[in-house]
């Protein structure tokens, strides 16, 4: 069986430990590939060569580190299938939706190749006669990245691309579940020209974590997963005089007004319930139609929702994979299974189903619940899985105070042709993501990604601007030089006395 190693130093390392986690292929449910989990000394080791690598990399060039960027960012390209085909293998993804995963980590890459811009200082002269005032970034040193499975390179992509341009040097640890992308990405670093020690890989579980957490040479963790981790992931981090940024989960809705085209809101909605199986935080789960809408828009969302064909992700015929274990195909399947029980009409029922051929996969189908109850599970958790909830709403005050009443805000969306209702609703949502007719609002790289309330721990979004200035700090220099025409050398200055 293939092992999984951590990258240290520039190179593969062989776990020591002697604690392994399991990979399984989920369109087949067989073991394909174990991990090896760092023990607090291996991840030690890590942190040790990052130090070590910041120690030039940190002073280096701008053009220097952009040049590997540049280099970097053509490897990357070139491999996009083979990332692809990495992530579909070990998450279950169909290779379309891994390969646009691909295209959302190369946006952040480009951004860090444009980094000279983003790093540019300001002055101000004669603040005072012969001062001047000069304020600059300047890199944290090691930083860390703990991130989740449902993305196994773009969100790796998503943070140590612009920490290493800033000048940091990385660790990385990404989800045991899926984690041979985020080797390969490392080793295209390397072949980039990246220097050994800028950035390191360690795979394990919560020893490892708590490691970085606690270790006195990070500066610094960003972290994208569910809300109870995050939560826990700043409140440890911060305690150890860390900077942090935590994502954490969603319950994204989508408000549909009686004058929203139906069509373009039904087809929204499916893409974005059940595209990558709704494992996404940036999935939207709840569907809340105003006034007459309702009946309409749910006989639209189930027709095209019974089309959709699951299957294998490297089948090019698949639109949804399987589910990344069968552990959470059972969990996902629990609130389909309790939805009538607690006031929900179930309008299809997703559990149960299988592929041919495929039997032992981590498999389900789309599930579509009508009428859900604010109070129902399957409304109030965050599912992480191909399960719709349509809610009902007299007025659009009352959809907006549903959604403003959500525990989580990290992205929303309105369908409507009304310029002005679309206005209000994006000043008076309570959420950091908002679409306007657009169900997914991922900003482009050169923006920040972030939620509000349960979403998001810290004081900073990831990426755009907000990644840049969480990954450097402010130093404000203010200088004052005598009058070179009072110097005890002669300059050839002309004396003012």
């Amino acid at each position: 069986m293939r092992t999984v190693n951590h990258w240290i130093d520039g190179k593969a390392v062989e776990g020591t430990s002697g604690t392994f986690g399991p990979v399984t292929d989920p369109a087949t449910g067989a073991r394909t590939t174990r991990v090896a989990f760092a023990s607090a000394d291996e991840v030690d080791a890590a942190v040790a060569a990052a130090k070590a690598a910041y120690a030039t990399w940190g002073p280096s060039s701008l053009a220097a580190r952009t040049a590997v960027l540049f280099r970097y960012r053509a490897l990357l390209d070139a491999h996009r299938d083979d990332i692809a085909r990495l992530i579909t293998a070990e998450h279950g993804k169909v290779h379309s939706d891994a390969l646009g995963e691909v295209a959302r980590g190369l946006e952040i890459v480009e951004l860090a190749c444009g980094i000279t811009a983003q790093l540019k200082g300001e002055l101000s002269t004669q603040v005072s006669g012969g001062v001047d005032v000069a304020a600059i970034r300047q890199p944290l040193g090691v930083v860390a990245g703990i991130t989740p499975f449902n993305f196994p390179a773009m969100v790796p992509m998503w943070m140590f691309p612009l920490a290493i341009a800033c000048g940091n040097t990385f660790v990385l640890k990404p989800s045991e579940k899926d984690p041979s992308a985020a080797i390969l990405l490392a080793e295209l670093a390397a072949e980039a020209g990246l220097p050994d020690g800028v950035l390191n890989v360690v795979h394990g579980d919560k020893v490892a974590v708590d490691r970085l957490l606690e270790h006195p040479d990070v500066a610094a963790v960003s972290f994208v997963g569910s809300t109870p981790i995050a939560r826990h992931i700043f409140t440890t981090g911060t305690a150890n005089g860390k900077r942090v940024q935590a994502l954490g989960g969603a319950k994204n809705h989508m408000l549909v007004l009686p004058d929203a085209d139906l069509d373009a809101a039904a087809d929204a909605a499916v893409s974005a319930a059940y595209g990558s199986a709704g494992e996404r935080c940036m999935a939207v789960s709840a569907v809340v139609a105003v006034g007459d809408t309702g009946d309409e828009l749910v006989a639209k969302i189930r027709d095209r929702a019974e089309k959709i064909k699951i299957g294998p992700g490297d089948d090019p015929t698949s639109e949804m994979g399987p589910l990344i274990t069968a552990a959470h195909r059972d969990k996902v399947a629990s609130y389909v299974a309790g939805a009538a029980a607690q006031g929900a009409e179930v309008v299809l029922d997703g559990t149960g189903f299988t592929v041919e051929g495929y039997e032992n996969g981590h498999w389900i189908g789309l599930s579509l619940l009508d009428k859900v109850p604010t109070d129902a599970d399957a409304y109030r958790d965050e599912i992480f899985g191909p399960v719709l909830c349509v809610l009902r709403a007299d007025t659009y005050e009352e959809g907006l105070a549903l959604i403003n009443g959500s525990p989580w805000g990290n992205g929303t969306a309105i369908f409507t042709r009304d310029g002005g209702a679309a206005r209000r609703f994006q000043l008076e949502v309570e959420a950091g993501m908002v679409g306007v007719n657009v169900p997914i609002p991922v900003p482009v790289g050169y923006h920040s990604f972030g939620g509000w309330k349960d979403s998001l721990f810290g004081d900073h979004h990831i990426y755009g601007n907000d990644g840049v200035h969480f990954y450097t700090r402010g130093k404000v220099v203010t200088t004052r030089w005598p009058d070179p025409a009072d110097s005890t050398v002669d300059l050839g200055f002309p004396s003012h006395r």
